[in-house]
């Protein structure tokens, strides 16, 4: 018999117990989300290269997954783009689209990065999540989502285009519109023109006219719906896919799938092991964040490795039941909250009501253009394209936006790996350039206070005889070099110096190497007739420095505060050093 406390263990906090409040909100916002994911549903499988019926499988079990192991009480998961591209960006160079083969790949590639969520979940490794930078995740984003537009057009215009890489494929759809295929780009064009307006001045034009901000919200999130059903109608209006060949999603297989339990083969485990690694990357940052602007909007707090076990359970689920890799989306998720889901219930029902889609009326979407599915994956993913980060860290910091634009254009050019590769090795090096240099002030009292900044600031004190220094960066054996260079720069500009205060408010580590080589300098200095100080060192750092060989040996005396150095080295009387 498995004891009480471990049963409770195992049933999920906003289960203990469900607040029956906020039952009607759950069940009416899973019946939404429902319907309105259904046509994104089939969007991201085609965009993934697999069959449409598969995304609305990975909308069932992989949920309820996530539902139970998840700590944000309102992310949903499900297919979203960036997992679709990535899929297709790894597979499609080396098995055919809609294959059974990769099919089974993308179920491999599912798993791989699943077990890794969920291994990093289990090893509490949740901070990983911070080790990419918000311009890098927005660059790789905006780079994804070029792609995704570029792979979208040619269900716009009618024909598959020629080329390799994403630039030559845009220039050939270019170079050959005229070949377009006129009823299905009038279809496409149209979508896209009704879905930019409603994105663009809907919910404006509804605000004016005086409905609510949350319902004229909910309305422009109900649109692209009705996009899709009518552009179904027209289709079957006018018998376009029949009499005029307009390309339709064709046969969606009705009824419920087993669950397809397989080991992957060493062959594709090895060949998909470092996308995957990638994915469970892309995965954890995107989930963790999106989770965590939810949770602060909802004053709410998540748990960032439950987060991790939740997503890697539904991924794992999905390698066995659908076979297409899932993620926190962020499409679903505003879906979600518009409609007033208040428990990861809402997600359970949603899964529960999808599963009737599924059994029975799946078969309705056979007749839907391709064209509307990729007028609507075009744009989500426009907005997906985030130029206000690149503004921001253009006009803050120029390498960040570096970091973005390459990784963007890496993306583009060399592909979704490269691209997150170059992200991250611009980063980390421009992180390495910067603790190499750390900044160091010249620094005075500001008249009538105790506070100290920088001489070429403020107009300050200094003493005469006196040099105040006051470094701002941890110290370690990478930057000791530009540490010593730049001292000896300031005592030969301060020429008569008897006394160097080293004001170490800034410094928060100091490593062996660093310890020594101060040791060193606190000898030279010495012999130079130079008293060394040290000044508001930081607790830690000063219990290291105690058992160094610098504290026994210092010239000079450790201040409490800079200003207490000043008060005392104010009368300063010429030293000389013992012989």
């Amino acid at each position: 018999m498995i004891p009480m406390s471990a049963l409770h263990r195992l049933i999920p906090e906003w289960l203990q117990p469900y607040p029956k409040d906020k039952l009607g909100a759950d069940l009416a916002a899973g019946l939404i989300v429902t319907i309105l994911v259904i046509p994104q549903s089939l969007a991201y499988a085609l965009l993934a290269g697999l069959p449409p019926q598969l995304g609305l499988y990975v909308s069932i079990f992989p949920v309820i997954a996530y539902a139970l192991l998840g700590s944000s009480m309102v992310q949903a998961v499900g297919p979203v783009a960036i997992t679709s591209i990535m899929t297709y960006s790894v597979l499609s160079p080396i098995a055919t689209p809609a294959t059974p083969e990769y099919a089974v790949l993308a179920a491999v590639l599912s798993l791989l990065s699943g077990f890794m969520l969920f291994a990093c979940g289990l090893l509490r490794l949740g901070f990983l999540s911070q080790l990419l930078s918000r311009p890098v995740i927005s660059g790789f984003i905006s780079g994804s989502a070029v792609l995704i537009v570029i792979s979208q057009l040619k269900y716009l215009v009618g024909f598959s285009p020629r080329g390799g890489n994403s630039g030559e494929v845009l220039l050939d759809i270019l170079h050959r519109l005229i070949e377009s295929h006129g009823p299905t780009l009038a279809i496409g064009l149209s979508a896209l023109f009704v879905l930019a307006i409603v994105r663009l001045a809907l919910s404006g034009w509804l605000v004016k006219a005086g409905m609510s901000a949350a319902r004229a919200a909910f309305i422009v999130r109900l649109m692209p719906l009705i996009v899709v059903l009518g552009g179904m109608a027209v289709v079957v209006a006018f018998d376009l896919d029949r009499r005029h060949g307009v390309a339709v999603v064709g046969t969606v297989v009705s009824g419920l799938p087993d669950f397809n339990f397989f080991l992957p083969s060493l062959e594709s485990t090895q060949s998909l092991l470092r996308p995957a690694f990638v994915m469970t990357l892309i995965g954890m940052v995107q989930g963790i964040t999106m989770a965590q602007a939810l949770a602060i909007k909802r004053r709410e707090r998540i748990d960032a490795n439950a987060e991790l076990l939740g997503l890697g359970a539904a991924n794992v689920v999905a390698a066995f039941y659908g076979g297409m890799p899932v993620g926190g989306g962020t499409s679903r998720s505003a879906i979600n909250v518009a409609a007033g889901a208040q428990t990861p219930l809402s997600s359970i029902v949603s899964a529960i009501a999808m599963i009737g889609v599924v059994a029975g009326a799946s078969q309705w979407f056979e007749r839907l253009p391709l064209a509307v599915l990729a007028a609507s994956i075009i744009m989500a993913a426009l907005s997906m394209i985030d130029l206000r980060a690149l503004r921001l860290a253009w006009a803050y910091d120029r390498a960040d936006a570096l970091a973005l634009l390459c990784t963007a254009g890496g993306v583009l050019l060399f592909g979704l790996e490269a691209g997150i590769g170059m992200g991250i090795v611009l980063s980390m090096a421009t992180l390495l350039f910067r603790v190499s240099t750390p900044h160091i002030a010249v620094v005075g009292r500001v008249p009538g206070t105790e506070h100290f900044r920088n001489v070429a600031r403020y107009a300050v004190e200094t003493l005469p005889g006196v040099l105040f220094l006051r470094i701002d960066e941890r110290l370690f054996f990478g930057n000791l070099g530009a540490v010593e260079q730049r001292l000896g720069q300031e005592l030969e500009r301060a020429a008569g110096t008897r006394d160097l205060v080293l004001v170490m408010s800034g410094v928060n580590l100091m490593d062996t190497t660093a310890a020594e080589v101060f040791a060193e300098l606190n000898h030279d200095l010495a012999e130079r007739g130079i008293r060394m100080h040290l000044a508001e060192v930081r607790g830690p750092v000063q219990d290291r420095l105690m058992k160094s060989a610098l504290w026994g040996a210092l010239s000079g005396e450790v201040f409490l505060s800079a200003n207490a150095a000043y008060e005392k080295l104010a009368p300063a009387k010429v030293w000389c050093p013992e012989i």
